[in-house]
């Protein structure tokens, strides 16, 4: 039992299987023996033997040296896997039953076929197929076939000692089936190798080349050819390279740079590789915008444009477009172009260069705004003695105007927007040159303006002197620094104005009334303007005599003078001189009395007007002689029932008489023939009270009354004739 338990030991080397055979009546299965054994895979040995009764299984073993492959099968025939390309290999066989296995039957020798070649196919042409191998062990030769991968066609097999062959006479862009094999010396194949390959495209004919010079593109466009896959389409040039790939037969190429040279080609894409179109189409792209542009205004009023020179550029265009719209261009082959301008415009200018293919993109536009214009209507609107305001109308492509005033070395300058200014702090009488330049920011001040002189008004005289003479005319006189100016002398009042004029420094005013202030002032004239007035000078002329002057006899000693109001008076004094003497009065009133007056005298009257500040206006009248004194000795006698005498004492120098009878029943009146001291008055009632007054009469008629009354009582009773009773007397009324 123990030596069953080693055997097992040693051979399957497991105690659980050796307790099993142990245990076992049965015996092993018979050995099997091998029919045949051969090689048609160079990895394998396929073997053939008769079937073993109740064998469920086979052990194949190869052995090649120390190297043992075994493999189980079911049944014949059976494959040993896994080995080396044409080697000898020591082929054996055992069969296999639950019982166990039999003995390892006896040896057969069968050898594998060559190992496959190892194909790199590729297409060099579309015409034909590249088939490359490395060597293969043992070989001798080598086949290899090809055909169409639809098996269309007849099929070209080559045979040849070589590592690559090359199948010709392709049908261009087709996809085709390679087959090789290698051979031993006894001419044994071996494995094959199997391979597809497509032959590469034809290459792209007819093509066309249309470029859009806007968009700096081109649109390429060819034939098709077969068996191409994708297209590639590549535009070269000295400084790029440019390409678009498509699957149709046509594509754009974008971003070409102007002023270039390309050369465009078309390359045909499969698996199996390209083909470029035998002959480039040349391409030139448009001119590059030219650059370096320099603009001068030389003169003013011509403007030149010059530029640079581009590559690829036939002729130049030039545009000049001004701010208001209007647009000039000149076409020209050189690289300058001239252009007539006006002033304060902005111009817009851009240069085209031009070609075959169309124009250049467009460059910088560069604007050049010329000087503004001068204002031409300067108008003084306000020339002063040390002012001058002028205006004129706005100017194209002014921002800022400045007008300057020269005089000598004195330059007064104001700056303004508005087209206005106010030139200030100038000399009197002065000519300044004047000019308004226009400004703007871009260009600055235009300095070909013309200038325009103007003269400020001349320089205000200086009143000196204002003085009256003999013949009430006022003489004014002045100083003044003017050249060539004419002077005028206003006396301004409530009254009016009165003038004069001179060329010289002095003046005569005729005419002032009288009793007026006046405020005197001179102003002096020139073409250019007045100038302000003097300070003015207060004058004020005597005051006017009354109109009219009254005497009034008051009393027999006493008259009263009035008279009517004099302008400019604030007094007067009244004289009334005669022989015997003088009586006078001084009063700011219009009547004044006059005492101490001699009856019957002749007297002459005179009157001043005196002003405020003591001016005097002598004012001469006709002589005045005072009433006749009153008569003495009134006495009433009687005539008769209903009569009565007044007697009187006439009074020096001779005079007429007025006697008036004042009664209870009545008023009774009579004048005395001339020369006589008496008058009767007849009808007069008796048994009444009568005043009595005597008064001598004016030459103008006037009857006085200031004389004495005096009252009597006439009765009716006793003698008709006789004195009439005296009463009494009475003051004058």
């Amino acid at each position: 039992m123990a030596g069953g338990q080693v055997k097992c030991l040693s051979v399957i080397g497991f105690s659980l299987i050796c307790l099993k055979m142990v245990a076992s009546t049965k015996t092993a299965p018979q050995i099997p023996t091998i029919d045949q054994a051969y090689s048609k895979i160079s990895n394998s040995i396929t073997v053939e033997w008769a079937t073993v009764p109740g064998a469920t299984s086979y052990l194949l073993t190869a052995r090649d040296g120390n190297a043992v492959i075994e493999t189980v099968v079911a049944s014949s025939p059976g494959t040993v896997t896994g080995l080396k390309a044409a080697t000898l290999y020591q082929i054996t066989i055992r069969s296999i039953s639950p019982a166990g296995r039999s003995q390892a039957s006896p040896p057969k020798q069968a050898k594998t076929v060559l190992a496959a070649p190892i194909l790199q196919v590729s297409s060099p042409s579309p015409d034909s197929i590249l088939v490359q191998w490395e060597t293969v062990y043992m070989a001798t030769g080598f086949s290899v076939s090809i055909m169409r991968a639809n098996g269309l066609g007849r099929i070209r097999k080559e045979n040849t000692t070589n590592t690559s062959l090359t199948f010709t006479s392709l049908d261009a862009g087709t996809l085709y089936t390679i087959k090789a094999y290698a051979w031993n010396a006894s001419g044994t194949p071996g494995d094959d190798s199997t391979c597809n390959q497509r032959t590469g495209p034809r290459a792209p004919a007819n093509i066309q080349v249309s470029f859009d010079s806007g968009s700096l593109k081109a649109s390429v466009s060819w034939a098709p050819t077969e068996g191409a896959f994708n297209y590639t389409v590549m535009a070269l040039s000295d400084s790029s390279r440019l390409s678009c790939s498509t699957t149709f037969s046509s594509c754009t190429i974008s971003s070409l740079q102007c002023g270039t040279e390309y050369l465009i080609s078309v390359l045909a894409t499969n698996d199996a590789g390209s083909s470029r179109s035998i002959s480039a189409v040349t391409l030139k792209t448009v001119a590059c915008a030219p650059g370096r542009v320099t603009i001068q205004e030389d003169p003013p009023g011509h403007l030149s444009v010059a530029w640079s020179n581009v590559h690829l550029g036939d002729y130049y265009v030039a545009f000049v477009k001004s701010d208001d719209g209007l647009e000039v261009h000149c076409n020209t082959s050189l690289t300058q172009c001239n252009f007539l301008s006006e002033c304060g415009f902005t111009y817009f200018i851009s240069v085209f260069a031009y070609n075959k293919a169309g124009q250049s993109p467009l460059g910088d536009v560069f604007n050049y705004t010329t000087a503004p214009c001068c204002p031409g209507d300067i108008n003084p609107v306000l020339v002063s003695s040390d002012r001058v305001e002028i205006v004129w109308s706005p100017v194209r492509g002014a921002e800022l105007y400045v007008t300057k005033a020269v005089d000598g070395f004195s330059v007064i300058e104001c700056n303004d927007t508005v087209p206005a200014c106010t030139l200030s702090a100038l000399e009197c009488d002065t000519k300044y040159n004047i000019t308004v330049y226009s400004f703007s920011e871009v260009r600055g001040s235009n300095t070909s303006c013309t200038s325009r002189f103007i003269t400020t008004a001349p320089c205000s005289p200086e009143i000196k002197n204002v003085s009256k003479d003999a013949f009430s005319m006022i003489n004014v006189y002045w100083r003044s620094t003017n050249d060539e100016a004419t002077y005028t002398v206003t006396a301004q009042g409530e009254k009016g104005l009165h003038r004069c004029s001179s060329t010289g420094e002095s003046c005569t005013l005729w005419g002032l009334p009288c009793g007026s202030v006046f405020s005197v002032t001179a102003v002096a004239e020139t073409p250019a303007g007045r100038s302000l007035p003097s300070y003015s000078v207060p004058l004020e002329t005597v005051p006017c005599c009354p109109a009219s002057l009254t005497v009034t006899q008051v009393t027999q000693s006493v008259i009263n003078v009035s008279w009517t109001v004099g302008t400019g008076a604030q007094t007067y004094v009244t004289v009334l001189e005669s022989h015997t003497g003088q009586s006078k009065c001084h009063t700011h009133q219009n009547h004044c009395l006059l005492g101490c007056i001699t009856c019957g005298s002749n007297y002459t009257v005179a009157l001043k007007a005196i002003s405020a500040t003591g001016l005097t206006a002598d004012c001469g009248y006709q002589s005045y002689s005072s009433s006749s004194c009153c008569p003495l000795g009134v006495k009433l006698y009687r005539l008769g029932p209903n009569g009565i005498r007044i007697y009187w004492q006439p009074s020096r120098g001779s005079a007429n008489y007025s006697t008036d009878l004042y009664g209870s029943k009545g008023i009774f009146m009579c004048a005395p023939s001339a020369g006589l001291s008496f008058c009767d008055i007849t009808e007069i009632p008796c048994g009444d009270v009568y005043t009595v007054m005597v008064s001598p009469v004016a030459e103008t008629g006037l009857k006085l009354t200031f004389c004495p009354k005096k009252i009597y009582s006439v009765t009716c009773s006793g003698s008709t004739l006789g004195m009439v009773i005296y009463r009494g007397k009475r003051n004058a009324e």
